[in-house]
């Protein structure tokens, strides 16, 4: 579907993935509401856009956000990949909520071109009061259309704030104004169908985008008072190609599991981040057994200012990407790296 100018060159690319944003009723009498609708009924609702933007519409999924798996996520970035390389200004990517600031953040790493990807939804359906889709995918669409001397990359749009896909953060459960970056705060927003960039940030190290059939499971973990290792010695004989620990404050274990997380770093990437889901992992503070120097003299990987749901995302793809552990743990660096300096 194409809406909007046919003549004007800039044109933004709207890929719609199902979600609740999507979803209604599927027949009379029916229980609960299910992803169904397509991208020209979700475009239909907004108004006109100016003369001088093309939105083309494409439907690449229809599912809600939790069946989404990496390799739908690879083949996303590639057809948005190919749609910048057609000419497009910038895309727009709408999904269900639930895994959004995950799929954010993968198209941070994989789409690397010039434009702008903006990700929305919406935390009504189109069946409620106060339906918010049809305003988020406007502003998506704004966002996306902007120009700028800077490089955004990927970014949620959402409530009218605009976040970095690095640092955002569902909060809430239902709330229309659920995602938050608490590290950092909003980049900027729309308002009178304007985008105001208030704040910016540097240019994320990037992600070759790997084969879909190298793509392994990473395991996520998160350390609770009392905790001991048995999860953790399971990890790798299930199969897991890495694994994300959630540590208490700044990157912390307990020594109890301390060996256990050394012998399966031997077997597997092992990347420690906080479960706080604000601020970042330490470096040389602290030296009780468990804390980050013991860890890091260990051998295990520290991620920053990745929570455990960011740095699991760039892990997986870094395993798949790369042919080998030292050159995978060489770009998660990277991106660490290039989140803060």
């Amino acid at each position: 579907m194409i809406v909007g100018g046919v003549n004007d060159p800039k044109k933004v690319v709207v890929f719609a993935l199902g979600g609740t944003i999507a979803s209604t009723t599927s027949s009379a009498g029916a229980t609960g509401i299910v992803p169904a609708l397509g991208v020209t009924a979700l475009l239909a609702s907004l108004p006109p856009f100016e003369p001088s933007l093309t939105v083309e519409g494409v439907d690449f999924r229809t599912m809600p956000s939790g069946d989404l798996t990496f390799g739908d996520l690879v083949s996303l970035s590639d057809a948005l990949n190919g749609a910048f390389d057609a000419g497009a200004h910038g895309a727009v990517v709408i999904q269900g909520t639930d895994t959004l600031e995950e799929t954010a953040f993968a198209l941070d790493l994989l789409v690397r071109r010039a434009g702008t990807v903006a990700v929305t939804g919406a935390m009504r359906s189109s069946n409620e009061v106060g339906h918010d889709g049809p305003s988020n995918i406007l502003s998506a669409v704004r966002v996306a259309a902007a120009t700028t001397s800077w490089k955004p990359g990927t970014v949620v749009v959402f409530n009218d704030e605009i976040h970095a896909a690095r640092y955002v953060h569902k909060g809430h459960a239902t709330s229309p104004s659920t995602f938050v970056s608490p590290s950092a705060g909003p980049l900027g927003w729309t308002i009178e169908g304007r985008v105001r960039w208030t704040s910016r940030v540097s240019e994320l190290a990037g992600v070759s985008v790997p084969e879909e059939s190298r793509l392994g499971h990473v395991a996520l973990v998160r350390c609770t008072i009392g905790d001991d290792d048995r999860l953790i010695r399971r990890i790798a004989e299930l199969g897991y190609v890495g694994a994300i620990v959630e540590g208490f404050g700044a990157g912390h274990v307990p020594a109890r599991v301390v060996d256990a997380l050394e012998a399966l770093n031997d077997e597997i990437p092992v990347v420690i981040a906080t479960r706080t889901g604000a601020g970042e992992t330490l470096r040389h503070t602290y030296g009780f057994p468990g804390a980050e120097i013991d860890l890091q003299s260990r051998g295990l990987t520290f991620a920053g200012a990745l929570d455990g749901l960011k740095a699991r995302v760039a892990l997986t793809l870094v395993l798949a990407a790369y042919p080998n552990r030292a050159r995978a743990l060489e770009a998660f660096a990277a991106v660490i790296t290039s989140l803060t300096d």
